[in-house]
């Protein structure tokens, strides 16, 4: 495996990142609305160290993820990393835990509220000060972008965390935000299969030298070549995957466009989750990107998409494959 990646810089932080970093989502467990079913928690400590062990140098989870499960998991994971070996730890707040777990959970702009939300993500991963905050999703309560986005500029000159961004903005938002004080980072989806953010988030923040840390750039594992419709057919209850319409309604057009992907793959020596990786790098305006794993072997499987460069004619053999399947939606070619 790779120990040394190509880096970018994260936007105008100071901060050099791996260009692929390590997504801890699905390490959150199950028994919260976004799980993806059971996971045992020494084969995620296992995971993230393998992560780190090859050289990716930045963590990216959320205290929504399993409510603090995932946070604390990293937390343990770290735990025997010297402050040199360290990597960057990247997280959320803004999302306010529901009675019942299992249902959708609302994101406050409350002040209060972040700041409790933020005080405690850094008491679960053992710090004074993360790397990066991220408000996860725009607030749904009543409270204005400026009021909340005020206030995360207020914690950063505190200290609490050395850079701020967003997740899940539009432009709009951007703009509003941006007036007030920089926005360090945005996270959007990003994928072969949902390339919308292509179209106007990462051209915006490539202008306002604000990184993109995109995430599910292997659209939550369809684009691994790991999937086919009985097992779909199979997953449980309590993975989200089960009732989301890629993994549904449009499964067919976006196992066709893996299909195409395949002798891309075999050209470079590479696995599909690695040329769909390397992909969401190759945009313009992308710093990184963020990809999960459940188990150590998983890291295998994509650790080369940092390094992995596409040439134009695989650019171009990807772009018409996405034409011809008709999987997903945004610009398919690089601009």
């Amino acid at each position: 495996m790779p120990t040394n990646f190509p880096t970018a810089s994260l936007g105008t932080t100071g901060m050099s990142v791996t260009r692929v970093g390590f997504g801890a989502w699905a390490v959150g467990g199950t028994g919260w609305s976004g799980g993806w079913g059971p996971q045992d928690d020494d084969t995620s400590v296992a995971a993230i160290r393998r992560a780190v062990e090859a050289g990716i140098n930045w963590i990216d989870t959320a205290w929504v993820y399993g409510y603090g499960h995932s946070e604390e998991v990293v937390a343990r994971a770290l735990s025997g990393f010297s402050a040199a070996d360290r990597p960057y730890v990247f997280t959320k707040c803004g999302p306010v835990e529901p009675a019942d777990r299992m249902t959708e959970p609302l994101a406050t702009g409350d002040v209060a509220v972040l700041r409790e939300q933020v005080v405690a993500s850094l008491r679960r991963l053992g710090t004074d000060s993360v790397d990066l905050m991220q408000m996860h999703w725009p607030a749904e309560d009543d409270t204005a972008l400026e009021v909340y986005w005020q206030a995360l500029l207020d914690m950063k000159r505190e200290g609490l965390f050395r850079a701020v961004g967003l997740s899940n903005f539009d432009v709009d938002q951007l703009e509003v935000a941006e007036a007030l004080g920089h926005v360090d980072s945005l996270q959007p989806p990003f994928s072969l299969i949902d390339r919308r953010a292509a179209a106007d988030v990462i051209p915006w923040c490539a202008e306002h030298e604000t990184a993109v840390i995109c995430y599910s750039p292997m659209q939550s594992g369809l684009l691994t070549g790991a999937f086919t419709r009985e097992r779909v057919e199979a997953l449980p209850d309590d993975d989200w995957r089960s009732s989301d319409d890629d993994f549904t309604v449009r499964l067919d057009a976006n196992l066709a466009l893996v299909d195409q992907l395949r002798p891309i793959a075999e050209r470079h020596g590479a696995s599909l989750a690695e040329v769909a990786v390397a992909w969401t790098l190759a945009w313009p305006g992308v710093t990184g990107a963020i990809v999960g794993a459940r188990r150590p072997d998983q890291i295998d499987g994509w650790i080369g998409a940092g390094s992995l460069a596409l040439t134009p004619d695989d650019l171009a053999e990807i772009a018409e494959a996405v034409t011809t399947t008709g999987a997903g939606e945004g610009p398919a070619s690089l601009r």
